[in-house]
C-alpha cells in the first residue's frame, strides 16, 4: 500500500532499472483522475493489447476507443522492449476485479482463483499494455519480457514491494473473470514474478 510515485520519481525508477523509454508528449498529465481517486497503489498489472504495430498501439492506448477513453495504461511495452509512456494517474486498464485478489496483492500472498468483479482496479494498480495479438500464438520476444520484468521490478523497488512475496505483480487474467492476458509463447506470470524477485535480490 502506498501513494503513487510522482511522475518524475516514476520515470527515475524506470531509468534506474535500465528500461528503454520513449516519452509521448503530455504523458505526465494525461489521466482519468476526474473520474475518481488514483491510489493508494498496491501493485503492477500486465496486459496484452490484441494489436500489431507499435505506432498504432501507442496511439490506441493513449487515446482509447469507443466508450473507453484513454489512457488505457501508463505505458506500452513494444516487441523490441521499449516502453512508451502514454499516461500517468488513473487509467482505464484494470476495470473491476476480485477483492480477494486485491487483498492477496496487498499481503504479497498467494493469489486466489479470480471469482468476481466488484473492486475498482484502476485506482489501485499501475498498468502496462504489451504489444501482442493475444491469440495464444503470437510470441513474446525475450527483449519484451525483459522489459516487462524491469518495469515491474522498478516499481516494486521504488515502493518497497516484494519483501514478503512476489504477488505485487499480476496479470489481467488474475484480476478479472473472463480475461486471458497476458498469454502466448514466451510468457507466464509465474515466470515474470520469479524474474522480478531475482532482480530485487
Amino acid at each position: 500500500m502506498a501513494d503513487p510515485l510522482s511522475p518524475d520519481a516514476f520515470l527515475a525508477a524506470l531509468v534506474n532499472e535500465g528500461v528503454k523509454i520513449v516519452e509521448r508528449p503530455g504523458w505526465r498529465a494525461h489521466n482519468r483522475d476526474h473520474k475518481g481517486r488514483w491510489g493508494p497503489v498496491h501493485g503492477v498489472m500486465v496486459h496484452h493489447t490484441v494489436t500489431k504495430g507499435i505506432k498504432a498501439t501507442v496511439r490506441l492506448c493513449a487515446g482509447g476507443h469507443g466508450d473507453l477513453p484513454g489512457p488505457l495504461c501508463h505505458g506500452v511495452i513494444g516487441k523490441d522492449g521499449t516502453l512508451h509512456l502514454v499516461g500517468y494517474g488513473r487509467a482505464n486498464h484494470a476495470g473491476l476485479g476480485d477483492p480477494a485478489v486485491l487483498a492477496a496483492v496487498r499481503a504479497e500472498g498467494p493469489l486466489p482463483a479470480v471469482a468476481e468483479a466488484t473492486t475498482d482496479g484502476n485506482r489501485h494498480f499501475y498498468g502496462f499494455e504489451c504489444e501482442n495479438l493475444g491469440d495464444g500464438k503470437d510470441p513474446w520476444p525475450p527483449e519484451q519480457v525483459d522489459a516487462i520484468v524491469r518495469v515491474c521490478a522498478a516499481l516494486c523497488r521504488a515502493h518497497g514491494w516484494g519483501t514478503i512475496g512476489d504477488t505485487s505483480v499480476i496479470g489481467h487474467a488474475e484480476w478479472q473473470p473472463g480475461k486471458v492476458d497476458p498469454r502466448g509463447p514466451g510468457i507466464t506470470m509465474g515466470a515474470v514474478r520469479s524474474s522480478v524477485a531475482r532482480r530485487l535480490t
